[in-house]
């Protein structure tokens, strides 16, 4: 959905917008044509090549102007479908979050690089949404134009208000006590989100203490199983795929992350928006966020006991919990999709 306002913007200046994207096909608002696009995410399936190929003719039909491309695995099919096209249309990246970084492991780590090197040449721009992945992206020189931008904005008109009776009613829903400190932490169940070491941390905690994992994905079941063995039944609530996230963010008091890394992390930017302090792990993206003691805290990766004592604290301090969710709210404008939408335009205009 965070495209959408982008579409929308090409299309009512007169721009024909075609949409590539993987999945079951589905209609796009502001898109004259959808494509959909078998892509997986193991690097060497068949079925990325064979996408690679048909994006290759598409473009030849086609002539477009500029190809606008997003997340790492169909950035890079679309790019290597280029290579050799004599007069290929400009094309933008950007970077949601780099998954080479020094903790990567050597082999990913190498083959990941490699590949965003070997179609930097078809890269005219590459925007990047954290100082780390800029900063790579500088060192190994991986387009012919870097920019850092504020992500792509959020657009936190879709948030309804919540009033006291609208936050009772769903607090019961989910049966969390009125008193109950609840913490919420919504993403995809996999390893590099890492909701393990929020479970061990709810194992620290005071019993009022409730933790809300809303998503869904491959680890989902195993994280139910930790939950069991911990015996934190009622105490770690998962809710599966939400719509409304703005009712589990109204009802929270604190918001939590164990990511492994991040490009610039749209749920931080919201539970911010909500007034949320952010508790979340040391890494790239979190750390462009999250100002230690001052709209929420950082912990060591992993570090389940630091998580836990980094909570303690707000639970502890009802001053210090007041102070950081202002702070909180005050980063989360600059993220607002109003400021960040003419900055990212700029970038693409200035190729067209």
């Amino acid at each position: 959905n965070f495209h959408l306002p982008y579409l929308e913007w090409f299309r009512n200046r007169g721009w024909c917008v075609h949409v590539a994207c993987g999945g079951d096909p589905v209609a796009v608002p502001f898109a004259d044509s959808v494509i959909p696009c078998r892509l997986h995410k193991k690097l060497w399936s068949p079925d990325n090549f064979k996408t690679a190929l048909k994006l290759r003719r598409l473009i030849r039909v086609e002539d477009y102007s500029l190809i606008s491309t997003h997340t790492s695995l169909a950035a890079f099919f679309t790019r290597l479908a280029l290579m050799g096209i004599k007069k290929r249309p400009q094309v933008a990246s950007i970077c949601h979050g780099y998954l080479f970084d020094g903790d990567t492991p050597f082999f990913k780590r190498t083959l990941l690089l490699t590949a965003e090197r070997l179609v930097s040449a078809q890269t005219d721009l590459l925007m990047t949404m954290n100082s780390y992945d800029f900063w790579l992206a500088k060192r190994y020189k991986l387009a012919k134009r870097i920019e850092n931008i504020s992500g792509m904005g959020v657009d936190f008109s879709k948030f309804n208000k919540h009033t006291s009776d609208d936050k009772l009613i769903t607090r019961h829903k989910y049966g969390i006590p009125d008193d109950a400190f609840v913490i919420i932490y919504p993403a995809e169940f996999s390893e590099r989100k890492n909701q393990k070491v929020l479970i061990e941390t709810m194992t620290k905690l005071p019993a009022n203490c409730v933790l809300i994992l809303p998503g869904r994905g491959a680890l989902l079941n195993e994280c139910k199983a930790l939950t069991d063995r911990y015996n934190l039944a009622g105490r770690v609530i998962f809710p599966g795929h939400i719509n409304d996230m703005g009712s589990l963010y109204a009802i929270s008091n604190a918001a939590a992350s164990a990511s492994r890394s991040e490009g610039l992390p749209f749920n931080i930017i919201e539970a911010m928006h909500f007034c949320l302090p952010v508790v979340a792990s040391s890494v790239k993206g979190h750390s462009d966020l999250i100002s230690d003691g001052v709209n929420g805290f950082l912990y060591p990766y992993g570090d389940a006991e630091a998580c836990a004592g980094a909570i303690c604290r707000l639970i502890e301090s009802s001053s210090l919990h007041q102070e950081l969710s202002r702070n909180a709210e005050k980063t989360a404008e600059l993220y607002r999709l109003d400021n960040v939408l003419p900055e990212v335009i700029k970038q693409y205009c200035s190729l067209s």
